[in-house]
């Protein structure tokens, strides 16, 4: 496809687009959309037909030749690893005898996380030029999903100002739908005590003796980047990981070719939180980091220890925050026990376009109750925050 000034071109692989001009189009060092990450899922068959994950990424150059702009977009054939719950619409459609798969999904795969979805230029500072480059991917993605005859493409987990962007489009085949998720803010704190400094006294004291009940078992951690992260660390962590997916009658779709290979092309983006009893690795957490933001990914555990997995996952994940000078920390989806432990409720869109919408009304009213569902639910989270002032 081409228009005056574009060259616009579908990658059935990553690897067919030049790694350095993918990764200049990322944003504040974000690491599920740096080509270090996509390309280790498909190279290490994290995702393939056999997940139901099919890339087709779009790409757009310029007139020298130079990516100007891409969209890391999907081929989906199961709602597995999206965290956008679409059953009910898949059962509408299959019940007046139309498929609902194959569809398209501009996400990370596995990683419900904020990000660029319209990954621009950084040069393109004109509003009109960064619109139109946004344009284009979009219209793209919606020709290519009619010319394959698939349901609707669908726009997962952008962040706040490309949602922005999509709501206000006002194409009458889109669709907004609302969720919730909880998030950790920095205010600035110097150490973990500052951050228990703004809690109520009774959730400060809870937190108090799940920490010192952890201490007193003699459990040490060490947090690695990928730099330090060693081969038996990475062996053990994918044990871990690959236990609480089977433990959860789950599938595990990472394996220990891709998390070695990530130690190495992301290793300033890894934090590896390693928990150790008696020269023993018996647990781990997964994290990543950007410039601004601590993402919370995979957690396991080779034995059961009580309140281990909130030191590994959230407070260990906190402190390195508060040390590292992170804003935000963004632990995964679901979860009201984090509520307690300090993260906030969040407002959470994604766009999902459908060409042909057999049930425009019906869908209309699912998402009208859906968002009033969340909305109701994000007041009464509030009602139990634990910080002083709300």
């Amino acid at each position: 496809m081409t228009n005056s000034q574009y060259r616009i071109q579908i990658h059935n692989a990553i690897n067919e687009i030049p790694s350095s001009e993918w990764d200049a189009l990322v944003e504040g060092n974000h690491p599920f959309l740096k080509y270090g990450f996509l390309h280790a899922l498909e190279e290490h068959q994290c995702v393939s037909e056999k997940y139901g994950w099919i890339p087709h990424h779009i790409a757009i150059y310029d007139t020298q030749n130079k990516l100007a702009a891409a969209l890391p977009l999907y081929e989906k054939h199961n709602n597995y690893g999206e965290f956008v719950f679409d059953q009910a619409w898949e059962q509408a459609w299959n019940s007046i005898g139309l498929p609902y798969y194959p569809k398209l999904v501009s996400a990370t795969p596995y990683t419900p996380v904020l990000g660029q979805r319209f990954l621009i230029q950084k040069a393109t500072d004109n509003p009109e030029k960064k619109n139109q480059l946004r344009q284009i991917l979009f219209n793209s993605m919606t020709d290519f999903c009619e010319t394959q005859n698939m349901s609707g493409a669908h726009i997962l987990f952008a962040n706040p100002e490309q949602q922005s962007w999509l709501a206000n489009q006002h194409n009458e085949n889109s669709y907004i739908r609302h969720d919730c998720q909880f998030h950790w803010h920095n205010q600035n704190y110097q150490t973990f005590d500052d951050f228990l400094a703004q809690l109520k006294p009774k959730k400060r004291k809870n937190i108090r003796q799940e920490r010192k009940a952890i201490q007193q078992t003699g459990i040490t951690y060490r947090i690695l980047d990928g730099h330090k992260a060693t081969k038996k660390d990475w062996q053990d962590f994918d044990f871990f990981y690959q236990k609480t997916f089977i433990e959860k009658w789950s599938t595990p779709t990472l394996n220990i070719g891709f998390f070695k290979s990530i130690g190495q092309s992301l290793a300033d983006n890894i934090v590896l939180v390693l928990a150790d009893l008696n020269d023993e690795c018996i647990a781990g957490a997964l994290m990543f980091k950007s410039d601004t933001h601590l993402y919370g990914r995979h957690w396991g555990a080779a034995k059961e220890v009580k309140h281990l997995h909130f030191e590994v996952c959230f407070y260990q994940g906190i402190e390195y925050a508060i040390k590292n000078g992170l804003q935000v920390f963004e632990p995964g989806a679901g979860g009201e026990h984090k509520i307690a432990r300090g993260f906030s409720p969040v407002s959470m869109q994604s766009t999902h376009w459908l060409p042909f919408n057999p049930f425009e009304q019906g869908i209309q009213q699912f998402i009208k109750q859906e968002q009033q569902g969340v909305d109701a639910y994000m007041k009464e989270c509030i009602k139990h925050s634990p910080y002083k002032s709300e």
